[in-house]
């Protein structure tokens, strides 16, 4: 969910898997729900677009739910930075609930239980943005990259580091090559793939 404009000229190429994934388990403290809901501000607005997506799509109106959803993503990509900023897990949460949604509804064939099942958490993650089970951060080459939820840390944020790790000095070919990488997924809205090329060149740096 984000609307970024990359100024570096992309380089296309071809997204290769990657190893070295490691996974450590941290317990979340029982904090309170409401502190975490309310440390995003007021969700209603987003909620009543939820609502109102989900009538629509109870009477199998998806193209019109689609449109409507859209004004979600349009509003949450424009207050991204700052609700972010005010609590990562939460947001986390409720960006990974709405893509879910968002692709529930944007398939060529929308499945009605699908749709709904997504809307549903969608709603529910507006309202409790928290997670009510024992999340685990991922690590590519021995660096996080994602937070206690399990939800994929912002791509920009890992990109930055890599640029800051290199204070502007040139860099390797092999670490440039994974920066294109990273940039090349991250505008596509694939963090999870950006994450693991930014933390495999951050890798690089490190030795």
């Amino acid at each position: 969910m984000r609307n970024l404009l990359l100024s570096a000229a992309l380089i296309a190429l071809p997204v290769a898997s990657f190893s070295m994934v490691e996974m450590a388990m941290n317990t979340g403290g029982p904090g309170a729900s409401a502190a975490q809901a309310a440390s995003l501000g007021d969700m209603s607005p987003y909620e009543t677009i939820v609502s109102d997506t989900q009538m629509l799509a109870k009477k199998g109106e998806f193209t019109a739910a689609e449109k409507r959803i859209t004004d979600l993503e349009t509003l949450w990509d424009k207050n991204a930075a700052k609700l972010r900023k005010a609590d990562p897990s939460a947001w986390g949460m409720i960006d990974g609930a709405a893509d879910k949604a968002f692709a529930a509804l944007r398939t060529k064939s929308p499945d009605s239980k699908t749709v709904m099942q997504s809307l549903n958490g969608l709603q529910t993650a507006l309202a409790d943005p928290v997670p009510s089970e024992v999340g685990a951060v991922q690590k590519v080459a021995g660096i996080a990259v994602t937070d206690k939820t399990g939800h994929a840390l912002p791509c920009e944020a890992m990109i930055g580091k890599v640029r800051d790790t290199l204070g502007g000095k040139t860099a390797p070919q092999a670490v440039s090559d994974l920066q294109a990488k990273a940039l090349e997924r991250c505008n596509a809205d694939d963090d999870t793939r950006a994450d693991a090329f930014s933390a495999q060149a951050l890798a690089m740096l490190n030795d």
